[in-house]
């Protein structure tokens, strides 16, 4: 059954707060979009993408869903304005209607939705109400019977052709989810197994939920980078990805940047990548004069294509001269903004081999970092 994913995206997040829609913020070097959009592509079923977006959100899902194949509609101020718009666009047989604010999704659900469409035309993960409900808002006062109560979740999963026709047919107000739509055109919905790991993204607590469960399904490494460059010519110095003035220059076949050029090895290094020479070898001219950032950025998205969250570098300048402190919180920022990070999450010192070697003999600076990263984030 050809099967297309239609991710409803154009939400405002506003109860979470912060500016940012939630679909598009990072959750462990992702955005939730991301983590929802490759959710469903992973399953062999799945052979199309569509996503349904807010007005001016064109440049965040653009960035979010880089690399990935997918259609993008403009979406609505309502979520069936949403869907509405992304089923116009949409063709074969069936359809999964998904919350982008859900960013993780098991295929073995949607396996059970997808088996189901044999005998329904829509079908959609339920999970039992496990709490004692109540009604009132700054008190208790009334219990309510949980008794055959279900919390419906998403993906759900539908017929194209019974979708689009229960969409035409509807006159109601405007509804939650499509199995309100397709019951009112007089179908039947399946209710199949539902999993946790679908709890959708509202509040701040949630996002810090969803951090820890990936961060317990997935494995830290480190990985270590080492660089020297000796002075030669005139200054400036390019540092930490900004140029600082200083009376010698350094010598190399790029801009000779030991403060990235170490942990771009360190990177490469945590995700057994290899090291910089093999990826940017100096025998070709391509990189003669390069800016040390473009090396430091692809490795950074290396890594995360191989499923790397970055938690952290480190990186130890070994030099005389220049002084770092006056420059350290620059430097910071700035390979921060390389790599995509916070600046909390991006250590910089320095320190002398108290005129020893050649450091201490001025004819050179080294650098040694350290990056920590997280392999293989699942749930």
């Amino acid at each position: 059954m050809t099967t297309t994913a239609l991710i409803v995206a154009a939400g405002k997040g506003e109860r979470l707060g912060g500016g940012v829609p939630k679909q598009y913020r990072d959750l462990c070097g992702k955005p939730v979009l991301r983590w929802a959009a490759e959710a469903l592509l992973r399953h062999p079923a799945v052979r199309n993408l569509c996503v349904a977006i807010g007005e001016g959100q064109q440049d965040r899902a653009a960035s979010a869903l880089q690399g990935l194949e997918a259609t993008i509609v403009q979406g609505g101020a309502e979520r069936a304005d949403s869907v509405s718009a992304g089923l116009d666009r949409i063709e074969g047989e069936a359809v999964l209607v998904h919350d982008a604010a859900r960013p993780f999704c098991p295929t073995d659900v949607i396996d059970r939705l997808l088996a189901s469409l044999e005998f329904f035309d829509g079908a959609a993960p339920v999970l039992p109400v496990g709490d004692t409900l109540a009604r009132g808002e700054a008190t208790i006062d009334e219990p309510v019977d949980r008794a055959g109560l279900q919390r419906v979740q998403t993906p759900q999963a539908f017929r194209l052709a019974a979708l689009k026709s229960a969409y035409a047919s509807w006159s109601g107000s405007t509804p939650t989810d499509e199995t309100t739509v397709l019951r009112a055109a007089g179908m039947k919905v399946a209710a199949v197994e539902g999993d946790p790991r679908l709890e959708k993204l509202t509040l701040p607590a949630d996002f810090a939920r969803a951090q820890q469960w990936l961060a317990g399904n997935s494995i830290p490494r480190t990985g270590m980078g080492f660089d020297v460059h000796a002075f030669a010519g005139t200054g400036p110095i390019m540092l930490g990805g900004i140029s600082i003035e200083h009376d010698r220059g350094l010598k190399g076949h790029s801009d000779a940047d030991v403060v990235l050029h170490a942990i771009t090895d360190a990177l490469l290094g945590a995700v057994a990548l290899g090291d910089i020479g093999e990826h940017f070898p100096p025998s070709d001219a391509r990189w003669k004069g390069a800016a040390s950032h473009m090396f430091l950025s692809h490795v950074a998205e290396l890594a995360r294509g191989q499923g790397a969250i970055i938690d952290h570098v480190d990186c130890t300048v070994i030099a005389e001269a220049p002084k770092v402190g006056p420059h350290r919180d620059a430097m910071r920022l700035r390979i921060a903004e390389i790599l995509g990070l916070r600046t909390d999450q991006v250590s910089l010192k320095a320190t002398t081999t108290e005129g020893l070697g050649f450091t201490g003999r001025r004819e050179g600076i080294a650098a040694q970092a350290v990056a920590n990263v997280r392999m293989g984030a699942t749930w």
